[in-house]
């Protein structure tokens, strides 16, 4: 049975990791380490981490990040509108993949899918993975349930304290073990009670806890800190409804993969063994501490290409304007109508001053927090590294910005999009819509020629080499190149996202250029 399990693939497990080796370096050389002993990089044993999950411990054959060099081979199936696509490069299984990600990077999954579907034993497998035993992962996951108060989450007070205490810092307080974990599991989150919510909010959101005024950190000294929460429904559902604040913070969300009926004698086979997949985690898989800072530092530091940041930034801009939203220009967004008590949708339903169909933000009733977008150049930096690229590509945004959006940007159901037809599935297929949101963003982009007629960036691209030595003269003619590109705006009758974010950010030269240009006259 060992080999059943311990079972690891020495190739390199991509084309782009040569040998899978690392080379050695004179440092290396003088090393106390055992001869012979191979120095295999970061991104490969995760990579050789996730095929063993993959194919030893996780039963998922569903491929559904996908990458192609090239159009894949599809087939239509049945009559409903159905595709089946055989990607031609490295493909991956997001409820594996996801998870292993958030572990690299240090950060918040949500697995979410009916009991029984192995949220739990993915997260469990996560804290084994960070060197801790499968039992002492189990001891520390904490069961979401009704009764669950922020003293079982936490930990209680001394009673002796309690007594002879003349102030509050005279108490003190014995915390729960699983606090400083670097791998943290709560189990059925939204089961939670909503003052116990909040106080697992200060400590997902701040890293602390708080009890009788004393404070306790719960990230590791030095380490990286994973979070991974569970849930049967992500629709609102639940024992208590889970504040927006604590969902705001997870980072991708996760749909956890039915059972494969072909996959059958697997099941029995361990059944009949009594094996559990966590209990079986090669040794060295596991990442000590110091690899684990290691490996998040190198996944921050991979870089991402101007032509990949423009299209994002396109991107981005289509979903926070919605016209009529208020009477200052600026306030024309969805964020205004939101805190104000209004509802998105009917304003967007009212306006008549652009093509639905062609507004993406349309398809919205919000915007995008600064935190989202963090998020997003995290994970992108983080499968762009693990699949062994140099930099990230635009394939790598696409494949994880729809884990990171589910549950930040919400559809707009009424709107015409989701009436026709086979469009009506993506309503509550978030994923695929997100993926369709981004692919017809990069074809508007392309259509508009964006990477070779781009005003708005060129005339940021001179503000940002400064001002020193800008004459008067040269500062006024800004100020009419900015003022020609607002009124070229202005004359196309309709206005979309991308032209709210252009507009506020002529508005802002203007301001830098106006202020400048009085200086200058009057040193001159």
């Amino acid at each position: 049975m060992a080999d059943r399990w311990h079972k690891v693939s020495e190739s390199p497990t991509t084309p782009a990791a040569a040998d899978g080796i690392e080379q050695l370096t004179a440092e290396d050389l003088f090393r106390a380490e055992p001869i012979g002993q191979t120095h295999v990089p970061l991104d490969e044993k995760l990579r050789r981490t996730y095929y063993w999950i993959v194919n030893r411990a996780v039963i998922s054959p569903y491929y559904d990040i996908e990458f192609s060099h090239g159009a894949p081979v599809s087939f239509p199936l049945g009559d409903a509108g159905a595709v089946l696509t055989l990607p031609t490069d490295a493909s991956f299984s997001s409820n594996v993949l996801l998870p292993l990600l958030s572990f690299a990077v240090g950060g918040k999954c949500l697995l979410v899918g009916g009991p029984g579907r192995g949220k739990t034993t993915v997260a469990v497998i996560m804290g084994v993975l960070s060197g801790s035993s499968a039992e002492e992962v189990r001891r520390g996951v904490q069961q979401g349930q009704p009764q669950l108060t922020i003293s079982d989450l936490v930990g209680i007070p001394l009673p002796r304290d309690l007594i002879n205490a003349s102030s509050l810092t005279d108490i003190g307080i014995a915390w729960r073990g699983w606090l400083t974990r670097p791998v943290k599991i709560v189990d059925e989150y939204n089961r939670i009670p909503t003052k116990t919510q909040s106080a697992l909010l200060t400590m997902v959101a701040e890293g602390y806890v708080e009890s009788h005024d004393q404070m306790h950190r719960t990230n590791p000294d030095r380490g990286v800190e994973s979070w991974f929460f569970t849930a049967n429904d992500d629709a609102g559902g639940g024992t208590f409804p889970v504040i927006q604040a604590l969902r705001d913070r997870m980072d991708v969300t996760v749909q956890a993969a039915s059972f494969n009926s072909r996959f059958l004698d697997e099941l029995v086979t361990r059944v009949e063994a009594g094996e559990k997949p966590e209990e079986h985690v090669p040794a060295e898989l596991v990442f000590a501490p110091d690899e684990h800072a290691r490996m998040r530092d190198e996944i921050r530091a991979v870089p991402m290409p101007p032509d990949v940041r423009r299209r994002l930034e396109f991107f981005l801009s289509h979903f926070e304007f919605v016209q009529g939203g208020g009477r200052r220009f600026e306030y024309r967004t969805k964020d205004t109508v939101t805190t104000a008590g209004g509802r998105v949708a009917e304003v967007i339903d009212g306006n008549s001053g652009a093509d639905l169909t062609a507004d993406l933000g349309a398809q919205t009733v919000n915007g995008l927090s600064v935190r989202a977008l963090q998020t997003l150049i995290v994970y992108a930096k983080a499968i762009a590294w693990f699949r062994g690229r140099p930099a990230v590509g635009i394939d790598d945004v696409a494949a994880m910005l729809p884990f990171v959006l589910r549950g930040k940007l919400l559809p707009n159901t009424t709107h015409p999009r989701f009436d026709i037809g086979a469009e009506h599935e993506l309503a509550t297929d978030v994923v695929s819509w997100l993926g369709d949101l981004f692919a017809e963003s990069c074809r508007q982009y392309d259509v508009l020629g964006r990477d070779q007629d781009d005003p708005v960036r060129e005339l940021l691209g001179q503000l940002d080499q400064g001002l020193d030595g800008v004459t008067a003269v040269e500062a006024s003619r800004r100020l009419t190149e900015i003022e020609a590109r607002v009124r070229a705006i202005s004359a196309a009758g309709k206005l979309y996202g991308r032209d709210f974010d252009d507009l506020t950010t002529l508005k802002y030269l203007h301001q830098r250029y106006t202020a400048y240009l009085r200086w200058a006259e009057r040193q001159a």
